[in-house]
């Protein structure tokens, strides 16, 4: 847990002014920190990796150095996730806690509680049980959520497109046969995450904490692969696969960026309006960042990596010489960091409609980030 302020939650006058301030995320790899151990992207396989590994110590590769105790079941939660990293200000009654229960591969069901149907996952108890524990003699201040992505199955989708990608004899597309897997994936998606956000509201009720005493807020996700315009590799040859990470075709980049990651945030949405909760769309957060975008690079050995520079998202990794396969194509160092960012903006502004857009400003860095108008 770390120290910070906080503002724009309204009052609840029946809580004691002097129990302490909380904020917690919740959720998956989007939130709880994947990749954060990595500070843009390099094609070196050995030392710092020209400067982006941040595991790397004297002569060894320590990923808990990154992760702590989560590393041991692979939760993976960084010490840059954006509830670690986000700046909130101006709270009139104090200091706030950080909680960061998320977990890398989480579904829906890992958040709810158990009397809910939910199930542990990996070695920890569901994140609405675990909460229940963290809120107690505490007055939570907001709840960040990001969940739905592995109900879709979002990385089955994608390792299914590397592999049309590869296959020999031409271009290959994944683009029809996924849109129709996620189409029919939809409507249970919606149903299982709106259901963990009634866990979670159910948990905090049993605590005294009523709906409206504190922010909550329901995350999208940031689209980690450009348009095929921006990509720098060309579409033939071996470079988007052993240079750039994403081995992907014209087609199935179009189709990423253009129809999967715009209808998960619509559905995603349309769970916040009807369960009430406030949304933070994050879908074009990292526009001119992702993954082998034409506006990025790279670091070498004569150009380090850089916030204003270097690419937000982990490229595509096999898992054997650059960390593991579980943080490919997730924010990485910098990534999280815009992410505490926007939530942050988002903690200090109020809307009517309770949704916010989050975007980057190009040429500079995390600190840059800023809220779409309404």
């Amino acid at each position: 847990m770390g120290a910070a302020g906080f503002a724009g939650v309204p009052a609840q006058a029946s809580r004691a002014a002097e129990e302490p301030g909380l904020v917690v995320s919740m959720g998956d790899s989007f939130i709880s920190g994947e990749a954060g151990r990595w500070q843009g992207n390099s094609t070196a396989v050995t030392g710092s990796r020209d400067g982006t590994d941040r595991a790397y110590q004297n002569g060894a590769y320590l990923p808990g150095l990154v992760y702590g105790e989560s590393y041991s079941d692979h939760c993976n939660r960084s010490d840059s996730a954006e509830i670690d990293t986000a700046q909130f200000t101006d709270d009139p009654l104090g200091t706030a806690e950080r909680v960061n229960l998320a977990c890398s591969g989480a579904l829906a069901q890992s958040v709810y509680t158990k009397a809910d149907g939910g199930e542990p996952f990996k070695s920890e108890e569901p994140q609405a049980d675990q909460l229940r524990a963290v809120v107690a003699g505490h007055r939570v201040r907001l709840i960040a959520l990001s969940v739905g992505g592995n109900d879709i199955g979002f990385s089955d989708v994608i390792l299914a497109c590397a592999k049309e990608f590869l296959k020999p004899g031409g271009s290959h597309t994944c683009a029809a046969a996924q849109q129709k897997a996620v189409e029919a994936r939809f409507a249970r998606m919606r149903e299982q995450v709106a259901k963990a956000v009634n866990s979670i509201r159910s948990v905090m009720r049993e605590a005294g904490q009523q709906d409206g005493s504190y922010r909550f807020v329901l995350q999208s996700y940031p689209s980690p692969l450009p348009d095929a315009a921006r990509d720098r590799y060309p579409a033939k040859g071996y470079k988007r696969f052993s240079v750039g990470g994403c081995p992907f075709s014209d087609t199935d980049l179009n189709w990423a960026h253009d129809t999967l990651v715009p209808e998960m945030t619509t559905q995603l949405a349309q769970v916040a309006t009807e369960q009430h909760t406030e949304f933070l769309d994050l879908s074009a957060a990292f526009q001119g960042r992702e993954v082998c975008a034409t506006e990025a690079r790279q670091a070498t050995g004569s150009e380090p990596p850089s916030p204003t520079t270097s690419e937000w998202i982990r490229f595509l990794v096999t898992g054997l010489t650059q960390g593991e396969r579980q943080e490919s194509l997730h924010p990485d160092f910098y990534g999280q960091l815009a992410l505490g960012r926007c939530l942050a903006l988002t903690a200090q502004e109020q809307r009517a409609d309770g949704h916010f857009r989050c975007t980057n400003t190009p040429g500079k860095g995390p600190e840059a980030m800023a809220l779409a108008d309404e």
